[in-house]
């Protein structure tokens, strides 16, 4: 009778222990496809970015080193990037003829994810750091593809599209939206832009509210003069622009601030050497790429 007992108990430690591992096996099994839900599985195919077109001094930074970009070359990895100077331009073409990237000066972007799913699906995450640039996208035909675009403000995800982008030196960011919708993204907070809208995000915040294109690259100029510091000669230029516009003088790309009454006015204060030939050179670009340069001679 105890040997029947102890065999009874030991056949229901043995069922015990078969539930214990099936509910720990179905836990692990619902972990797994709620992950694959979150982010689909990928495969391993080639993906790049392939520099098409360079203008002036224009770089790419791989195996951990900055070189000359030339046509042809292409960026392949997570870190991969692509940095322009002053007065230079380069375009990039993402593989599969999805779409291309214009860049403008002092621009600088990188990879951050470029992925396959199982399912065909292209994931290409590129982050823009300064600069501008203008990305053109044909509709994506798969579900699981996508491109985003992360400034130091936040998150432009598309699925086809056409759209420019423009970060200042704090890292605000303004989008322009001319073809299709972009879901600008930050703080929580996703704003869609679309055709023939435009936004700005400030770090920190959630994204403003769709405005109106402006796209032009005016420039309005309130102040300029001469002053004497310290026995040498400066010029104060102090005027305003659109506030999505990038604003490079004289090489340097200066910040905009946004004008409190009026958002979609920037305003910008700078002091420099006075020139040679008492000339400076002010750029002006549109997130969608139209430049202005203006000739300004100081009295």
């Amino acid at each position: 009778m105890i040997g029947l007992n102890r065999h009874i108990l030991l056949f229901r430690h043995s069922r015990l222990r078969q539930f214990v591992l099936l509910a720990v096996l179905a836990v692990m099994t619902v972990g797994l496809v709620s992950k694959t839900d979150a982010r689909p599985l990928t495969v391993r195919v080639d993906r790049w970015l392939e520099v098409r077109n360079v203008s002036g001094t224009v770089d790419i930074w791989q195996n951990n080193q900055w070189r000359q970009a030339q046509s042809g070359q292409r960026l392949s990895s997570v870190g991969h990037g692509m940095r322009t100077g002053a007065g230079s331009l380069a375009r990039l073409a993402v593989d599969t003829q999805v779409g291309f990237i214009g860049l403008s000066e002092n621009t600088a972007i990188a990879i951050t994810r470029m992925e396959t799913t199982a399912s065909g699906g292209k994931i290409t995450n590129l982050e823009i750091s300064r600069g501008q640039a203008r990305v053109f996208v044909r509709p994506f035909t798969n579900p699981e593809s996508q491109l985003e675009i992360r400034t130091p403000a936040g998150v432009n995800g598309v699925r086809g599209t056409e759209f420019g982008v423009a970060i200042q030196p704090s890292g605000r960011s303004s989008l322009v939206v001319e073809e299709g919708r972009v879901d600008s993204s930050a703080q929580g907070q996703s704003v869609p832009v679309n055709e023939g809208f435009q936004n700005f995000t400030v770090p920190g915040e959630p994204p403003s509210e769709p405005m109106p294109i402006t796209e032009e690259p005016n420039l309005n100029i309130q102040r300029l003069e001469r002053q004497r510091r310290a026995g040498e000669v400066t010029v104060l230029l102090e005027g305003s622009t659109f506030v999505v516009n990038a604003l490079v003088i004289e090489g340097t790309t200066q910040e905009i601030i946004v004008d409190e009454d009026n958002t979609q006015i920037g305003r910008f204060a700078v002091e420099l050497p006075l020139p040679a030939d008492r000339r400076i050179e002010v750029t002006v670009t549109t997130p969608l790429g139209k430049t202005q340069i203006y000739d300004v001679v100081v009295p």
